[in-house]
């Protein structure tokens, strides 16, 4: 299951966060408020419990998030897109993995991997602005099923058909929530139209 977030304020921050020539400062700002906006989307079916709240005139019923929401980002591009999910839910917990390609193999293979406990049981938001091939994704889903995740959620900016069939074949109970489902993969496997590299442009490491 997968779910592009056409609202008005994506598509006008997903226009700009394209364009080559917004710089690294303000790539990562629409890195953040775009992420936001698919977390909100992303979590809108979480469990919430019933509790009771003093306002000062009476007594409130209200509901709050019941359950550990943990943030992982995929190294290094994930990392740009944490602080938007952690200014709407501060209280999460954050795990890393970190993923590189085997020449030989051309398959993800793991280097550094951190999840808190609060991964078995709880909810797990994978970040990273490109879900091109598709295979860190499916990599990093693996490694938190191994350690016990239930509910696992992608979150990217953009994508592409090609990424997202193989992540649906692969897990087809984990969605994806995306602001863009390009056209295609290049020769270089790069999303196109996409982002560029989006590291490079998060931390301003491009020539």
């Amino acid at each position: 299951m997968h779910e592009q977030i056409n609202h008005p304020c994506v598509q006008h921050k997903l226009a700009i966060i394209r364009d080559v020539d917004t710089g690294h400062k303000r790539f990562r700002e629409l890195a953040t408020e775009i992420t936001e906006f698919l977390c909100y989307e992303a979590l809108k079916n979480i469990r919430m419990k019933e509790v009771e709240v003093e306002t000062p005139l009476a007594t409130a019923k209200c509901h709050k998030i019941d359950t550990d929401l943990v943030v992982v980002p995929i190294l290094r591009a994930g990392v740009g897109m944490l602080e938007g999910i952690l200014e709407l839910v501060p209280t999460a917990r954050v795990g890393f993995v970190g993923l590189y390609r085997d020449e030989e193999t051309k398959q993800p293979v793991s280097y550094y991997e951190r999840f808190p406990p609060q991964t078995k049981g709880g909810t797990c938001i994978i970040i990273d602005p490109m879900l091109a091939t598709g295979g860190s994704t499916i990599a990093a889903i693996d490694l938190l099923k191994k350690s016990g995740a239930g509910q696992i959620v992608v979150i990217c900016i953009v994508t592409c058909e090609e990424g997202l069939s193989l992540v649906e074949e692969a897990h087809p109970d984990v969605p994806v929530y995306t602001a863009s489902i390009d056209d295609r993969l290049d020769e270089n496997k790069y999303i196109v139209p996409g982002l560029g590299d989006a590291g490079d442009r998060l931390f301003g490491t491009s020539h």
